[in-house]
This record gives structure tokens, sequence and C-alpha cells, in this order.
């Protein structure tokens, strides 16, 4: 027995359109084929990394977020006061 399939209805302004057009083009795909296949999948991959407590990051936001991890913490005042204090100098 096939699933009944159902509609989604979505507003993108023009820009966004004009992207998800020229990636379906590319791939050879109708507009809204492209939109079912890049939105399952991606949905599927959230789901399946929520299942693991894994947030699911764009390569925007890993590049980042490594780079976060990669700077020098800056202490705060409070943190600057207890190094002072744990090195006998107040």
């Amino acid at each position: 027995m096939a699933s009944q399939t159902q509609t989604l209805n979505m507003r993108l302004d023009r820009d966004s359109k004009k992207a998800v057009v020229r990636a379906a083009a590319l791939r050879g795909l109708k507009m809204s084929d492209y939109i079912r296949v890049v939105l399952v999948a991606q949905a599927k991959l959230e789901i399946e990394a929520s299942k693991h407590q894994v947030p699911a990051l764009t390569a925007d936001e890993q590049s980042r977020f490594w780079s976060a991890l990669q700077e020098a913490a800056r202490p705060t005042a409070a943190q600057r006061r207890l190094g002072r204090l744990m090195r006998g100098e107040l």
C-alpha cells in the first residue's frame, strides 16, 4: 500500500527562491523535488543526531566552533583575582 502524500506550502524571499531554483537545476530536478530530497535528508540527519545528543552543525558553524576553541580564553576579573589569590599574591 502506497503512503498518502501531503502538501507543504512555504514562502521564500526572491533571492532564496532563485538559489533553490538554481540548485535544483544543477541536479536536474524540479524545485519541489529538490526541496523534498534536501529537506527530508537534512531532517533525518538532525533526528538521528538528536538521538545521540549530538548537535548537527553546518560547515560554517563547525568552522566558527573550531575557531572559538582555538582562541585563548580571556579570564574575567574574578578569575584573575582568584589566580592571584591561589598564587599567594593577595
